[in-house]
């Protein structure tokens, strides 16, 4: 598939030394003008931190019976410039279809961002929590709660003499470390299940299209995190990975064969949590926000209880 529009010039248009911190990929339906309108003024909106770059992007297919609704699409995208569309049909089934192409344009136009994230168009994220949680995966949320490990380390300094008159404002600044560039993370909501074989089910899938008993381990589709190269090495694999309907369990397969195992992380959830202020206070992403007034509604709530 081609692209109807590329966004080329989106990761290269303003100064911030030629390197991203976070790109997100958002799949929307085409239709869904007032999801997106409502996710550039949340968590998508790139200007979020002035020292963090990040930028946002809509994945679309096309609706070429339906010539209105791709006329509003481009006066959209000529006003916002974040719409990346491809020359497939607009339609459930074709899910994996639009989360390659937004593979491919990552790896074409925006490979300058060490962290991407892919999100339907019904989430809520937490910019700051991503950023949190990308910092460092395998102790987020913990390190920000309890950091035990800090607080011996500066009193183990202390007692050496080398920080006498010195107190942390925050003991979460020695527990922050940059993850290396070479890191393959592929993290979510981690599922590890069988298929469904009753034919009633939306989620049929025969012996002959999937032969196996289980899944390869596979991160819900609704909202994930790849560093730059897992990202890369996902892509590559996909061109020797048979298309499957269903992006999430594609993913899987093409994680299994990159040799990349998906990372579990509790706060993403593909379900709707529960909301209350505190509640949401380490949530990465939350399914269920369709309606745009209620995701702004609880963004704004978040942003002004810090």
């Amino acid at each position: 598939y081609t692209f109807i529009s590329d966004c080329s010039k989106k990761c290269t248009e303003h100064d911030y030394n030629g390197k991203l911190r976070l790109v997100y990929l958002v799949k929307s339906a085409v239709q869904n003008f007032d999801r997106r309108m409502a996710i550039r003024h949340s968590w998508g909106f790139e200007k979020r931190f002035s020292d963090v770059p990040i930028r946002t992007v809509f994945l679309l297919g096309a609706t070429p019976e339906d010539s209105e609704l791709q006329t509003r699409v481009e006066k959209e995208n000529l006003k916002y410039g974040d719409i990346v569309q491809a020359d497939f049909f607009d339609t459930y089934f074709n899910n994996t279809i639009k989360t390659m192409i937004g593979f491919k344009w990552a790896v074409t136009y925006c490979s300058n961002s060490k962290f991407y994230m892919f999100s339907d168009d019904d989430m809520y994220i937490s910019t700051k929590n991503v950023l949190r949680f990308v910092r460092n995966p395998t102790q987020y949320p913990d390190y920000l709660e309890t950091p035990v490990v800090a607080l011996k380390r500066v009193k183990r300094i202390k007692r050496s003499g080398a920080l006498q008159n010195y107190t942390p404002r925050k003991l979460e600044q020695f527990l922050d470390f940059e993850l290396p560039d070479s890191v393959r993370l592929f993290a979510g909501y981690v599922f590890v299940s069988a298929p469904h074989r009753h034919r009633s089910s939306k989620w049929h899938v025969s012996l002959s299209e999937y032969p196996y008993h289980m899944w390869p381990p596979y991160v819900t589709a609704g909202a994930y995190v790849l560093s730059h190269e897992a990202l890369f090495d996902m892509y590559y694999a996909s061109m020797y990975t048979k298309h499957f309907r269903f992006d999430d369990i594609y993913l899987g397969i093409v994680a299994k064969k990159a040799d990349i195992e998906p990372y579990h992380c509790s706060q993403f959830h593909f379900y709707k949590k529960e909301y209350n202020v505190f509640s949401y206070r380490y949530v990465v992403a939350s399914h269920g926000y369709g309606d745009p007034k209620e995701l702004l509604n609880v963004w704004n709530e978040q942003k002004s209880s810090g």
